[in-house]
Formats: structure tokens, C-alpha cells, sequence
């Protein structure tokens, strides 16, 4: 599997690297972040959003980055939409 590299947290430290990818092949974003933290993953577990399941399901996982990676997550988000054609 081939990615492209979008970007890093630019105030990353030895032991963090949030990072930001794209998948061209499958028109994915990928998202390296920080683990959630029983609370966070137990709110976000409790959520309930229309026509959804409550929880996260085995095979998904919550993920944190920083919000000083937006432009990062915003160029990630054109990269993949520049490869799907256009939906009439």
C-alpha cells in the first residue's frame, strides 16, 4: 500500500506525530492521532446519530489530532475529492 503524506503536527514532539495521509488508490484519508481516552472514546461510545447504531463498532476507532492540523486535514479532503468524478 502506497500513501501520500499530507503533513505532520508541525509542534510534534520525539514521542507524538499526529500525521495526515491519502490513500489515492482507495480515495481515503488516513489519520494517525492521539488514542481518545476512556472518556472521550465512552462519548463519543454514547452518541447516538439518526439512523446509526449507538457505539463504536470493533472494527472503527476514535482518534484525536490537534486543530493546528486543519489546513492539513483541508488538503487532504481536496486530494481525495479531486479524484472522484463529479456527481450530477
Amino acid at each position: 500500500m502506497e500513501l501520500r503524506f499530507i503533513g505532520i503536527d508541525p509542534d510534534t514532539g520525539d514521542e507524538e506525530s499526529p500525521t495526515v495521509w491519502v490513500d489515492d488508490a482507495k480515495g481515503e484519508i488516513v489519520i494517525q492521532g492521539w488514542k481518545p481516552g476512556a472518556e472521550l472514546e465512552a462519548a463519543c461510545a454514547a452518541f447516538e446519530a439518526p439512523g446509526h447504531a449507538v457505539g463504536i463498532p470493533e472494527h472503527e476507532q476514535v482518534v484525536r489530532v490537534p486543530a493546528r492540523m486543519a489546513a492539513m486535514l483541508r488538503e487532504a479532503c481536496d486530494a481525495v475529492e479531486q479524484q472522484r468524478p463529479a456527481v450530477p
